[in-house]
């Protein structure tokens, strides 16, 4: 197992009516932004609830942060922040919500030319404005985690973000809000969740076992709730867990002490950049072709989870990590997600081209857990993709 440092400073409030709590978490002097997305909130009886629970604190408003939270719309939230003197954030939502509250606790407080420059540069975020989060969406695991992922439109970018600055003070998950998520939403949160725990997992063996078992767990976990998730008629048990799951998955705690990849997120998140398609679906798309790719390199925790995760026994070493994969396909497809780039768009032709461009430019030329995967990589592993 490799050296690491662990801390996650993040308050976890979990279950049913936990929403009220809220009044003991924010200070009562604190000037609040309460931050959103669509308006859902309002519709489900989670904005009624928030503004029960704070009552006697004084609230300032902004709804609108897409399912991508989009920098421009950001940086109207950031003019709210100065002209109200806000001193505490509040998320309600998904993780796009919440990644853009972690976007504006660090653009609130930065200094330098441009809250752009954040992503651009690298910058990390050892302080940030304090904030909170209502979880609203299980599949990012962003209400316990210090990282984010901000898109602009105007270049087409998807970048992200972090730092210790940027752990929600505390997050409130209450599984009952599950209840009112659209179907699709939970096929991506579910998906989303999956593929978090492949790039912290399927890399090489370091000989971490309890870091492996973690893992395992949250897989086999997923996999065995969905279906409960997924029907029509509210399980409360299995929202528990795909709640619990998805914030588990990252956290930071199976990645401790083992190699990561995050290879498949950097191309997904090109795709979302480039076409709008759902985050988890993009993960999707790539997943397949980058273990076939890379396919050697891979190959003996590929058998590990085919046998752990899968119950595949039969076959050789080769017939097992091959199986493993397709399984993997299968649980998307099962989910109702589509796994190639052409059942989102016909225009696919030269995507690997601009990815691969996009790369170099940026000066990412080496990706994946042994940090060899070149550009040229990318633009294959993506054609394989369409």
């Amino acid at each position: 197992m490799n050296n690491f440092e662990f801390k996650n400073p993040t308050k976890i409030i979990f279950g049913k009516d936990t929403i009220e709590k809220l009044k003991e978490e924010i200070p009562t002097d604190a000037k609040v932004l309460l931050l959103y997305g669509g308006g859902s909130i309002k519709k489900n009886g989670i904005y009624d609830q928030v503004k029960t629970a704070l009552a006697n604190v004084d609230i300032t408003e902004f709804g609108g942060i897409p399912a991508n939270p989009e920098y421009e719309t950001l940086m109207e939230a950031l003019k709210v922040i100065k002209a109200k003197n806000i001193t505490y954030l509040l998320a309600v939502g998904g993780g796009s919500v919440i990644d853009g509250t972690k976007f504006l606790s660090a653009a609130a407080i930065y200094d330098g030319d441009t809250p752009w420059d954040i992503l651009t540069k690298n910058i990390r975020t050892e302080k940030g404005m304090p904030f909170g989060t209502v979880l609203t969406l299980p599949a990012t695991g962003s209400e316990m985690n210090s990282g984010a992922v901000i898109t602009r439109k105007e270049t087409k970018e998807k970048l992200a973000m972090g730092g210790p600055g940027l752990f929600p003070q505390f997050s409130i998950l209450d599984p009952e809000v599950v209840k009112s998520i659209p179907q699709r939403q939970l096929e991506n949160g579910l998906a989303d969740a999956f593929t978090h725990v492949l790039e912290q997992y399927m890399t090489y063996s370091v000989d971490a076992k309890l870091q492996d078992r973690f893992a395992e767990s949250i897989l086999q976990t997923l996999v065995e709730i969905a279906p409960s998730v997924l029907k029509d008629d509210f399980d409360y048990k299995a929202a528990s867990n795909f709640m619990w799951s998805c914030t588990m998955a990252l956290n930071g705690l199976i990645q401790k002490g083992v190699p990561t990849d995050w290879a498949i997120h950097a191309m997904g998140h090109e795709l979302t950049a480039l076409y709008g398609i759902d985050h988890a679906r993009t993960l999707a798309i790539i997943t397949e072709s980058h273990y076939t790719y890379n396919f050697e390199a891979k190959k003996e925790k590929l058998v590990q989870y085919g046998e752990r995760v899968w119950n595949i026994t039969e076959g050789s070493v080769d017939d097992k990590a091959y199986a493993a994969i397709e399984k993997t396909t299968e649980f998307f497809k099962a989910l109702g997600i589509d796994t190639k780039l052409s059942d989102y768009t016909n225009e696919y032709e030269g995507t690997a081209e601009e990815i691969q461009k996009r790369f170099t430019d940026r000066g990412w030329t080496g990706l994946g857990e042994h940090q060899s995967l070149s550009p040229e990589n990318v633009e294959k592993i993506v054609k394989m993709a369409y």
